[in-house]
């Protein structure tokens, strides 16, 4: 499909965080697992028709490109501007979902109250 003869309008950056929130809140009514899966993507207008998606893990941009095409038509018919190009890059650090455990949660207890690591020793926690 050839894109010069097709509306360029300008887009900001709220109006894309605006699309990209309203998507979540659709998809975590409709399908909650991908919503899972892409909550913590990030987009970001990079120039003037290009879009940055920062992914956390390889397995959720496997689900992100299930719903991607028909966010970014969407988003392109919205904003007027057939010429936008997406550029992909893994995100680990900042995108990052820790794991907590109880034994985690405990650990930073420890941190706070150093008497509590005796009280572990002593009771022996099961934390598992």
């Amino acid at each position: 499909m050839k894109t010069e003869k097709l509306p360029q309008n300008h887009f900001t950056e709220t109006d894309l965080q605006a699309e990209w929130t309203l998507m979540l809140k659709q998809l975590q009514r409709k399908d909650g697992f991908i919503f899972n899966a892409v909550k913590t993507f990030k987009l970001v207008k990079e120039e003037e028709n290009k879009i940055k998606v920062l992914y956390p893990s390889d397995s959720a941009k496997v689900e992100f490109d299930k719903i991607s095409g028909e966010f970014f038509n969407h988003f392109r018919s919205k904003v007027h501007n057939h010429s936008i190009v997406v550029e992909y890059q893994r995100d680990v650090e900042n995108l990052k979902i820790e794991v907590v455990t109880k034994r985690k949660i405990f650990e930073k207890f420890i941190e706070k109250n150093p008497l509590l690591k005796d009280l572990d020793d002593l009771m022996k926690f099961d934390l598992t």
